[in-house]
C-alpha cells in the first residue's frame, strides 16, 4: 500500500496508548497501524504550508518569504512575551494575532527528558505534551492571552528548564519527578499580575506511547539528503518515528515535504 502527501504535524488522539495520524490531502494514516511492518519513505519534493508552493522550505514548514511574511510565523510563536494583540498592535495581521493571542493559554511543566516549562493554548492541552513526548505534565496557571502566559515562561526559565533533549526522549531515559511539589516550589516566581491565575490542586496527567523498542544511540534520518528509507517501524513518541536499526524521523521538523510512504 502507497500513501503520497505533505508532511504536517501528526494529529493525536489521547488515549492509552497515544494514538497518531499522518494527515495526507486525500487520504491519512493511523500510525499506529504500521508498528512493527517495513516501511519505504521517499522524498518526493515541497509545499509550502502557506503558499502551497514546491519552493524550499526553509523553517517551520514555510517557504523562505512566507516563513518571513505570514502571521503564522511570527516571531511570538516562538517567543509568546512578544504577544501585542493585547495591545491592539499588530506584528503581521491583527485579526490573526487576536484570534491566537487573546484565548486562554495554558503555563505548564512537563517531564519528556528533564522537567521543564512551557506554554501552550488551552485548547492544545494535552496535545503539545504528546508533541513533546512528555510521560507526565501538570498546568501551573491558566491566563487570559499569550503575553501573560509569555512573561511566565521567562520568568520560570530562570528556576527550570525550558528546552527538551530530544535524544534523552527518545531513548526514554526518564526519571519520574513530583510536578506537583516542582509546581508549588515555582509559585513565589510567578509574576505579580499572573499571581492570581495560579491553579490551586492542579494534579498530574500521565501519557503513554506506542513503542515497543526504544533506540540505544538515535541517528536522525534527512530525507532530503538521504532521498529514500527502509525500515521496521517500532515506535511514535512526540512528533518521532522510530526505526528497529535506531533511526529516527521528526515528522515536524519535516513539515512541509512532500514524501511517499509505501508498507511493504
Amino acid at each position: 500500500m502507497k500513501y503520497q502527501g505533505v508532511l504536517t504535524k501528526m494529529q493525536t488522539e489521547f488515549l492509552e496508548p497515544i494514538q497518531y495520524y499522518l494527515v495526507f490531502e486525500n487520504d491519512f494514516i493511523n500510525v499506529n497501524q504500521l508498528l512493527n511492518k517495513t516501511i519505504t519513505m521517499e522524498f518526493v519534493g515541497y509545499q509550502c504550508l502557506s503558499c502551497g508552493l514546491n519552493k524550499e522550505i526553509y523553517r517551520q514548514g514555510f517557504c523562505k518569504s512566507c516563513f518571513f511574511d505570514a502571521p503564522q510565523a511570527g516571531e511570538w510563536i516562538m517567543r509568546p512575551e512578544l504577544s501585542t494583540a493585547h495591545l491592539g498592535k499588530e506584528d503581521r495581521d491583527l485579526a490573526y494575532e487576536k484570534e491566537v493571542q487573546l484565548q486562554p493559554h495554558i503555563v505548564y511543566l512537563a517531564n519528556s527528558s528533564n522537567v521543564k516549562v512551557g506554554v501552550t493554548r488551552k485548547t492544545q492541552v494535552p496535545t503539545r505534551w504528546i508533541d513533546q513526548g512528555a510521560h507526565e505534565a501538570i498546568e501551573i496557571v491558566e491566563v487570559p492571552n499569550r503575553y501573560l502566559a509569555g512573561i511566565t515562561e521567562v520568568a520560570l526559565k530562570d528556576q527550570v528548564s525550558d528546552k527538551t533533549n530530544w535524544r534523552k526522549m527518545l531513548k526514554n531515559e526518564i526519571e519520574d519527578a513530583d510536578l506537583a511539589e516542582w509546581q508549588q516550589k515555582l509559585k513565589d516566581f510567578i509574576p505579580e499580575e499572573v499571581k492570581n491565575y495560579f491553579i490551586d490542586n492542579s494534579t498530574e496527567t500521565h501519557l503513554e506511547f506506542p513503542v515497543s523498542k526504544y533506540p540505544e544511540k538515535p541517528k536522525s534520518l534527512n530525507i532530503k539528503k538521504e532521498q529514500s528509507y527502509t525500515g521496521k517501524l517500532v515506535g511514535v513518541k512526540g512528533q518521532y518515528f522510530i526505526f528497529e536499526d535506531d533511526t529516527v524521523f521528526n515528522i515536524r521538523a519535516n513539515e512541509g515535504l512532500v514524501v511517499s510512504i509505501t508498507v511493504i
